[in-house]
C-alpha cells in the first residue's frame, strides 16, 4: 500500500494515473472483477462499468490506499458484508489493498472512493451496500 502524498492536492490529482485489478465481494459469494486503467490526461481504459469517474474519485482522494491508522477511533456501525481489494499501480508505486465495510472508519474509506468499488455512487456518499 502506498504512504506517499504529495504537498499539493491538485498537483496530486493532476498526475494520478496507473492500472488497477478491482475485485468486489458482495458478501454472498457474488465477486465481480474490472480492470481499470487512468492517464493523467484523461484517457481511461478498461472494462470498470463506471471508468471515468472512478478514476476522477481516485485522482481527486487523498491517499486512497492507505489504511484506517491502528490508533484510530472508529464507530462501531456495520455498513455490509462487502469487501474489495485493488491491486496494481497507481502513481509510479504498487498497490495491494483491502477494503470492507466492518466499522466507520472503515465505511468512510471505502466511500472516498466509491466509484471505483460501487460504479454508480458518487465519491464520499455512502453506498447501497450492494456491491455493485
Amino acid at each position: 500500500m502506498t504512504s506517499s502524498a504529495s504537498p499539493s492536492g491538485s498537483a496530486s490529482a493532476a498526475a494520478a494515473g496507473g492500472s488497477l485489478t478491482v475485485v468486489v465481494d458482495d458478501g454472498s459469494g457474488n465477486r465481480l472483477t474490472w480492470q481499470l486503467s487512468c492517464s493523467a490526461d484523461g484517457v481511461v481504459g478498461g472494462d470498470h462499468p463506471d471508468a471515468q469517474n472512478a478514476c476522477a474519485a481516485l485522482a481527486a482522494a487523498k491517499r486512497p490506499w492507505a489504511p484506517v491508522p491502528k490508533d484510530a477511533v472508529c464507530t462501531m456501525i456495520y455498513g455490509g458484508p462487502q469487501t474489495a481489494t485493488v491491486r496494481g499501480s497507481w502513481d509510479g508505486v504498487d498497490v495491494d489493498a483491502s477494503f470492507d465495510r466492518t466499522d466507520g472508519c472503515q465505511i468512510a474509506r471505502w466511500d472516498r472512493i466509491a466509484p471505483l468499488l460501487q460504479p454508480g455512487t458518487p465519491a464520499g456518499r455512502r453506498g447501497s451496500g450492494s456491491g455493485t
